[in-house]
């Protein structure tokens, strides 16, 4: 499974950078022609959308991610579902216009604070290298680096016939722990808004909470925080809207997943997780390690798994996804936002989640 390889898949380095024949003109590269020849090969292909340096992974039976480089975002994937030659479904939601503006798609939201008490977050990704083993698993690395680049940080997204994975290593270099908050969040596409619901969740613990703040969310705090209007349910005392907190350490922020489905045609936002007070403990419940999106319009599941992340956050626009165009979508991953990851001097910290489907 996509899992045992996450961490695993060191191939031979691609071939170094071909040095140009000395002439009389000067060639001037783009930064994507630079990168597709020091690494691209068969699977991996960079390219420019508006502007903005891309790179596109494939596998043989033809499914693919295309993810752009600076901000780390992928903004497609698009697996084969079913067994006739097109069939291919997009499992990502984005808005924008193809360049920088682009919001939705999955993204690593990663945020820390610097011993000066400054607030940071991982950007401005670059190329570290790219490897497979196969054209059955392609792997992209990107590196970035915090302020005083005491923190170095690796991004790995890789692609599979029946998954895509993301991964992030934090090596933390310096001389005094550091707190990360961080979650990998995707922006799932749905054929309607009444056939969305996610499986795997009941008996696990839950609160209300804000989403993470990212640059590539479509759900804000804000918005999350403000009810739906009342529907004639709601009258005869049948709504189901909740009120968003943060008051996490308060046990009645807590309830408990009852539901063998959970229904996300309403607006909500919510934490899955074992409450902070509970992992004093020396035993206690955690989240599952996977849950399922089922999407009753086109019959097909999705399953996510987390390893690393202790949090799983879902969240759903209700009636506000109208704003963003005729499709309906949710916002779900694994994350650790309630408490965060303490990294000491010299230690490293991994987390990782996989999107995965046996639909054929």
């Amino acid at each position: 499974m996509a899992s045992h390889s996450l961490f695993s898949l060191h191939l031979p380095k691609p071939s170094p950078l071909h040095l140009l024949r000395a002439s009389s003109a000067t060639t001037v590269q783009s930064p994507s022609q630079s990168l597709e020849e020091k690494f691209g090969r068969k699977g991996i292909k960079f390219s420019e959308s508006g502007d903005v340096p891309t790179v596109e992974l494939s596998v043989r039976n033809r499914s693919s991610l295309r993810l752009q480089i600076a901000d780390g975002i992928v903004t497609s994937y698009r697996p084969k579902v079913y067994w006739k030659d097109d069939g291919f479904e997009e499992v990502l939601y984005t808005i924008g216009d193809g360049d920088s503006s682009v919001k939705g798609g999955l993204g690593l939201v990663l945020k820390g604070v610097s011993p000066d008490g400054s607030a940071w977050s991982a950007s401005k990704w670059s190329v570290k290298d790219a490897d497979s083993d196969s054209i059955d698993a392609v792997q992209v690395e990107l590196s970035c680096a915090n302020v005083d680049e005491s923190l170095d940080i690796t991004y790995v997204v890789s692609l599979y016939p029946l998954s895509m994975a993301t991964a992030v290593i934090v090596q933390n270099n310096g001389t005094e722990s550091v707190k990360l908050t961080s979650g990998m969040l995707g922006h799932i596409r749905f054929k309607s808004q009444e056939g969305s619901a996610i499986q795997g969740l009941r008996g696990c613990s839950y609160c209300s909470h804000p989403p993470l703040d990212s640059s590539f969310g479509l759900l804000s705090s804000c918005d999350e925080m403000e009810p739906d209007p009342p529907s004639w349910l709601s009258f005869l005392g049948s709504s189901s809207q909740e009120n968003v907190s943060t008051e996490i350490y308060e046990p009645e922020a807590w309830k408990v997943e009852d539901n063998l489905y959970t229904i996300l045609k309403q607006k909500l936002s919510r934490v899955y997780a074992a409450p902070p007070s509970e992992r004093m403990k020396r035993i206690y419940n955690t989240s599952p390690s996977k849950y399922q999106t089922i999407d009753q319009g086109s019959g097909l599941g999705f399953r996510v798994i987390r390893m690393g992340y202790e949090d799983i956050y879902i969240g759903s626009p209700g009636s506000c996804s109208q704003k963003y165009g005729k499709d309906y979508f949710i916002c779900t991953g694994s994350a650790s936002m309630l408490v965060p990851e303490v990294l000491e001097p010299g230690g490293q910290w991994r987390a990782a989640q996989v999107i995965e489907h046996d639909n054929l």
